[in-house]
């Protein structure tokens, strides 16, 4: 039996998946090591076993990343370039993650790093995919380009406390009685909960088989935007009415729901552009090498309503979701 790596360098350790990553690898035995960038500070928000290292560096900075490599096993690949507080800071986000993806995978190989994994996302390849989607699975052809055998799983919606595709949907539901939608309301979605996304990541790393392959991850539930907003709904107790529109542009989407929820129009932007492509698993080969019991949509959404209220790791109760 191959024996499973324990030194882990971890990329994006402030982030929404980042930050739940480190505290299981924490809990799981691993040595981990944060990649943090220069500008940044690394918070801890619960305690730990073992107290992270920290490396500083840039992925954009080519010579900072041989010294955060040395010594590491496996790598953690968790950036994406999002968007910034507005629309007009998106445009550069492909080039900019281009650039760090061939800069880690140069520094990863010569650090003699044996394995990457790497969260991206779904969507079917083409012309029509939307540049989100298109750069991240540009980025996951970058890793596995090279000479480690590089892990790339792609996820649907990820729902959990703090992420923004569920920042949306709870402020959107929370605020709109009745909502005035575009088509894209009605686009399918394999959404997955953040807890079952951490399990499959640590999974993929105490499993040797999943190395080197892509892997499509999601939740048991196949169903619309509409649908999500409608099981929010139904968790909280609120009576929502749902129309569509015929033609409401990705742009003015973003700005309308910017002026409903907090979620920057920079972050809503390309997450709004990728609804209009389907997110759905076609391949479901990470259900026999990493077996999960998968949470359905309405504990997804009742566990992260739980976390915003009490902090992450609280498990939910009907009385703080009002399921019926």
């Amino acid at each position: 039996m191959t024996a499973v790596p324990k030194n882990i360098l971890l990329t994006g350790p402030t982030g929404f998946i980042g930050g739940r990553l480190l505290y299981a690898l924490d809990q799981e035995g691993f040595r981990v090591r944060c990649l943090v960038r220069l500008s940044e500070r690394l918070e801890i928000k619960r305690p730990l076993k073992r107290e992270p290292e920290v490396a500083y560096a840039d992925l954009l900075q080519a010579d900072t990343l041989p010294k955060a490599m040395e010594g590491m096993d496996v790598a953690y690949y968790l950036v994406h370039s999002m968007g910034g507080r507005s629309i007009a800071e998106t445009k550069a986000f492909a080039e900019r993650d281009r650039k760090c993806a061939e800069n880690f995978l140069k520094a990863a190989e010569e650090a003699g790093l044996k394995r990457i994994i790497y969260l991206g996302g779904l969507g079917e390849t083409g012309d029509k995919l939307s540049k989100h989607l298109a750069s991240r699975q540009e980025v996951a052809n970058i890793l596995q380009s090279g000479r480690i055998r590089t892990t790339a799983l792609r996820a649907a919606v990820i729902i959990g406390a703090g992420g923004a595709s569920f920042e949306l949907i709870r402020y959107l539901a929370e605020r709109l009685p009745v909502m005035m939608c575009p088509r894209w309301i009605n686009t399918r979605s394999q959404p997955i909960a953040v807890q079952n996304v951490i399990s499959y990541l640590i999974g993929c790393l105490r499993q040797p088989a999943t190395a080197g392959l892509t892997l499509d991850i999601g939740g048991p539930d196949i169903i619309t935007y509409r649908a999500m907003v409608k099981i929010y709904a139904k968790v909280r107790g609120l009576h929502r009415f749902i129309f569509t529109v015929p033609v409401l542009t990705p742009r003015l989407s973003a700005y309308w729901i910017n002026l409903i929820t907090p979620v920057p129009s920079g972050v809503v932007f390309p997450l709004v552009e990728g609804l209009k492509n389907e997110v759905i698993c076609r391949d479901n080969r990470i259900r026999d090498l990493v077996p999960l019991d998968l949470m359905s949509m309405e504990e997804a959404i009742c566990t992260a309503l739980t976390e915003t209220e009490k902090g992450p790791g609280q498990l939910p109760s009907r009385q703080a979701c009002f399921i019926r």
